[in-house]
Parts: C-alpha cells; structure tokens; sequence
C-alpha cells in the first residue's frame, strides 16, 4: 500500500490516504505499507505530526527490526523538512547497520 499522510493536498492516484500520525502508524505496524509520503503539520500538533511517524519508524527499526517503506516528504514547513529528512537519513543508516551485521549487501 501506497500511504499519504496529509491534511489538506489531494491524494495522489493509487494512494491511500490518512490524516493522523496514529492512523498511519497503524499501518506500518500491520506490514502493509511499502510506500510512505509525508506531511508535516497536520492541523492539530496536539495530534501529531508527519515528524511522530518518523520517530516511530526509527524507534522500531532500532529496537524491533522493523522494515521501513521508502518514505518521502512532501511537507511545505521549511525547518520540518529539513528535522524530517534528516531522521529518515537515521533511519537509513540503522537499516544499513542491521544488514551490514547480517552480511547482506553494502
């Protein structure tokens, strides 16, 4: 499943789409999101934001061996993005880690 994180921009084609970190959490923890584009401010920061997501996955990437799906930002919020991208980059080097350990690939 393609998953769109977003309050107000329309859902791209063949995606489906949530308007809550925990809805887009949900997902990712059943196993059935292989695509993931984010927004950051969500209208309710009591809520969450696309950035409790990406907290999320590095949580469980780091202590559950989670498989994360290729994640893309798409938030307008200049400083967001930037706190966004560079979790997703810690992310990446936790999955990098894990497979070096396992001896799978660079």
């Amino acid at each position: 499943m393609k998953l769109f994180l977003d309050d107000e921009r329309p859902t791209p084609d063949g995606w489906y789409r949530v308007y809550w970190p925990d809805d887009a959490i949900r997902l990712l923890e059943a196993g059935v999101v292989t695509e993931l584009s984010l927004d950051h401010d969500l209208g309710d920061d009591a809520r969450g934001t696309g950035y409790d997501v990406i907290v999320w996955i590095e949580e469980a990437v780091a202590l559950r061996g989670f498989v994360p799906p290729n994640i893309t930002i798409h938030s307008a919020n200049p400083s967001a993005v930037e706190k966004m991208r560079a979790g997703v980059r810690s992310i990446e080097k936790l999955v990098r880690e894990r497979n070096l350990h396992r001896g799978i690939g660079p």
